[in-house]
């Protein structure tokens, strides 16, 4: 689990490994150093010195952090396991409206996407009717076992990188699922490091269907692939099809044709990604958090107070409400494959109540 700190002086890094202890040491602006052992995350979040935190971790660690991080701090913060943990970081993020609490799904930050979206607000395809989505690519697991082979961890396609999806075509489309259909697969079971008694039981193969639109209505029609048993390049497809034309976005370039045009004209190329290369990242969403952190900092940058910042830079960002959204057609994908129907999407606006099915067997005794 790696945690960013927003400290004054230096940006800080640290890891937290099970098992292993270390004396972490953090020093400040005004030469004070710190020491921490591990568990050091709730001491360190709870700092007055720390104005801020970047959570990047296992989907099953992100609640923890960032409800602890939301206690008066400025948070951007990765996808959590289950709609529960979704609600209760919006909740916790409520009592601080003025702090920022975002999502750090990158794909809305692409230039392409941004680019589709502007294209899409001026009617360049007129009325939307259907969104295609496909992303092909190698396996997501780790060698070893870990988070990335249990979906009750967070692992699998549709949680990776579905959500993602999921959240940019509500980016692009301006509107919400409110009914879908799903089909989970998981074709590797066991590979070299992960056999025996361990058993991958995350999806690598994903396809789901949505219908999308304002106030209940289906005006948007959404087909998604997700194939993760594929060798070779990385293939990362959004089309958007509407009543005059269409648009698609191949990697990190942008392409358009209207009706009546004979080929697809380029909108928005590639102008070369300068920075270092990452194996286990794909560039459309390398480029994405380098457009994302560069948002960032302009946002910072208009304030000399560290815990404010500017709307503008950051406006396109996915906030904590988006984030249950998401997990909420996550879920609803996952009871879908269950059932083989189709499931209406339904956003919690309470936590439920663990003890639910007690309170129930109480009340029919009592009665």
């Amino acid at each position: 689990m790696i945690i960013c700190l927003f400290l004054p002086g230096k940006l800080k890094f640290y890891r937290k490994n099970p098992g292993r202890v270390y004396l972490y040491f953090i020093k400040t602006s005004g030469g004070v150093s710190l020491a921490f052992p591990l568990p050091p995350s709730q001491r360190l979040l709870m700092l007055p010195l720390c104005k801020g935190a970047v959570a990047g971790c296992a989907p099953i660690f992100v609640a923890d952090v960032d409800l602890t991080s939301c206690i008066g701090k400025n948070v951007v913060c990765e996808k959590a396991t289950t709609a529960v943990d979704s609600f209760k970081m919006v909740a916790a993020a409520r009592y601080y409206p003025q702090l920022l609490s975002i999502m750090g799904n990158t794909l809305r930050f692409l230039p392409a996407f941004v680019a589709m979206r502007k294209l899409l607000v001026e009617g360049y395809v007129g009325e939307i009717q259907v969104c295609d989505v496909r992303v092909y690519g190698p396996s997501l697991l780790d060698q070893s076992y870990g988070w990335t082979c249990e979906e009750l961890m967070g692992g699998g396609g549709l949680h990776i990188v579905g959500s993602a999806i999921i959240d940019l075509l509500s980016y692009l489309t301006g509107t919400r699922a409110h009914r879908v259909h799903g089909l989970l697969r998981t074709f590797v079971q066991q590979k070299n490091l992960i056999r025996g008694i361990r058993r991958i039981t995350s999806d690598d193969f994903c396809f789901f269907q949505m219908l999308m639109g304002v106030n209940g209505s289906a005006g948007v029609c959404c087909t998604v692939t997700l194939n993760f048993n594929m060798p070779g390049s990385f293939v990362h497809e959004v089309m958007v099809v509407g009543s005059t034309g269409r648009l698609v976005v191949r990697g990190t370039q942008l392409y358009g044709q209207r009706n009546g045009s004979k080929e697809e004209e380029l909108l928005l190329g590639d102008n070369g990604w300068a920075g270092p290369e990452v194996k286990e990242m794909p560039l459309p969403y390398l480029q994405g958090l380098s457009s994302m952190v560069k948002a960032l900092r302009q946002s910072f940058q208009a304030h000399e107070e560290r815990r404010s910042w500017e709307w503008g830079p950051v406006c396109s960002a996915p906030t904590f409400e988006d984030g249950l959204y998401v997990q909420t057609v996550v879920e609803a994908v996952k009871r879908s494959n269950s059932s083989g129907e189709w499931v209406c999407v339904e956003v919690m606006s309470q936590e439920p109540d663990p003890n639910q099915n007690l309170c129930e067997a109480l009340q029919r005794n009592k009665n």
